[in-house]
């Protein structure tokens, strides 16, 4: 490498290599930053959700409906439980075999925080099915 000599009657000529070395630095600094902080962001609850369909699935016998109201009560096949009762039924139901499907439902003006945490405790006590149920969108004539 030429950095330049002391020998004041020489002519400076151009330097052609490039010094790729404090790019590298930077690269490998912001890769490490990146491994270290993309676990941090991802905060979620994991759940094996089904993919959309177009068309309505039939009622199996082993499914059970959970619903939860605009005031955040929670509804276990049509009958309010609180949050004990609620996971001591999920326990009991990730015990059968085959597993029952949790269909939630919720009304549109139910904070996130309550779904969410039907969520998580369907999580924690072992169900891993999960199922979502809206209305169908009424197209406009």
């Amino acid at each position: 490498m030429a950095f330049g000599s002391f020998n004041p009657q020489r002519q400076p000529s151009m330097m052609s290599d490039i010094n790729v070395t404090p790019m590298v630095d930077v690269m490998l600094v912001l890769l490490v930053i990146f491994i270290i902080t993309a676990p941090m962001l991802t905060h979620s609850v994991k759940l094996d959700l089904p993919q959309a369909q177009a068309a309505a699935s039939e009622q199996h016998a082993d499914m059970v409906s959970i619903a939860v109201d605009a005031k955040g009560v929670v509804y276990w096949n049509d009958e309010a439980v609180d949050d004990g009762a609620l996971g001591d039924l999920m326990a009991d139901a990730a015990l059968l075999n085959p597993q029952p499907e949790l269909q939630l439902r919720a009304d549109k003006n139910t904070r996130y925080e309550v779904v969410a945490q039907v969520m998580a405790a369907a999580q924690s006590r072992g169900l891993t099915k999960l199922g979502f149920v809206t209305d169908p969108v009424k197209e406009k004539k």
